[in-house]
Order: structure tokens, then C-alpha cells, then sequence
């Protein structure tokens, strides 16, 4: 499963406590809890991108970093 479009109207970075627009879209699985084809994500802003995805990617969780514009436009399963 894949998620879809984000919801929100105005997505926000996810980083803790950052009230910044999100540009980034980071798509992540846990393979230990997760299906392989499962894809969680997180938003990010400028500012946390390169955060969030080290954070993500020393646990080999970060499949794919795309920016919020493209994540939005391509047709995704829901």
C-alpha cells in the first residue's frame, strides 16, 4: 500500500516543534513492521530535509525523498 495525496490543505514540516511549510515528501518503511510495499511518510521543510532523511536512513528505513508538488501529482494508489 502506498499512500495517497497529503490531506492537509497547508502541510507542515514533521520535524518536532518546526511550523514550516513542508516542500519534501520523505517515504519510509520499517521492515519489521511494515509490509515491503508500505510506504509511511513524513513532510519536510528546506531546513529539515537532510535531518529527517539521516534520521530515517541510518535505520534503513528511507525509500524515497520527492518533493511535495510531485508526491501530489503522480497517480498513486490509495
Amino acid at each position: 500500500m502506498i499512500n495517497g495525496p497529503v490531506s492537509e490543505e497547508n502541510p507542515i514540516c514533521s520535524a518536532k516543534g518546526c511550523r514550516a511549510d513542508a516542500v519534501w515528501v520523505l517515504a519510509w518503511n520499517n521492515p519489521k513492521v511494515h509490509a515491503p510495499e508500505r510506504r509511511k511518510t513524513w513532510l519536510a521543510c528546506e531546513e529539515h530535509r537532510e535531518h529527517l532523511s539521516q534520521f530515517l536512513g541510518v535505520r534503513g528505513f528511507l525509500k524515497d525523498v520527492v518533493l511535495l508538488d510531485d508526491w501530489e501529482s503522480e497517480d498513486r494508489p490509495s
